[in-house]
């Protein structure tokens, strides 16, 4: 476990270990929750399909496309325990292949409306 207090900020980095230097991450979901078996139904999105959810979430250039860093406040789960899981989904691409998902940024998908 890593400790942090209330508000402070939480630095992360994910990183790429391949030979290939074309090969490029980008951070597409995280979210946090205070169970480590459930990501639904009590959680909270930190970045969600590249959207930025939490207004504390900020992203840090990084020397290599195979490095992502970003950084948000720590909070804690009302009527929880002190502890804080995260779940983060990276995506991985061909670096300049602008059709990728890596380069879509933020992507809003819209809800299928139930028929009658």
């Amino acid at each position: 476990p890593y400790y942090v207090g209330i508000n402070q900020n939480l630095y992360l980095q994910a990183s790429l270990h391949s030979s290939d230097p074309l090969l490029q991450l980008f951070l597409d979901t995280c979210v946090a929750s205070p169970s480590p078996h459930n990501f639904t139904t009590e959680s909270y999105a930190i970045i969600k399909n590249g959207c930025v959810k939490d207004p504390t979430y900020a992203k840090y250039s990084s020397p290599h496309r195979h490095i992502v860093r970003f950084r948000f406040n720590a909070f804690q789960f009302l009527q929880s325990s002190s502890e804080v899981y995260l779940q983060c989904e990276l995506v991985v691409c061909r670096a300049y292949d602008y059709s990728s998902r890596c380069y879509q940024g933020c992507v809003h998908r819209s809800k299928r409306e139930a028929g009658s």
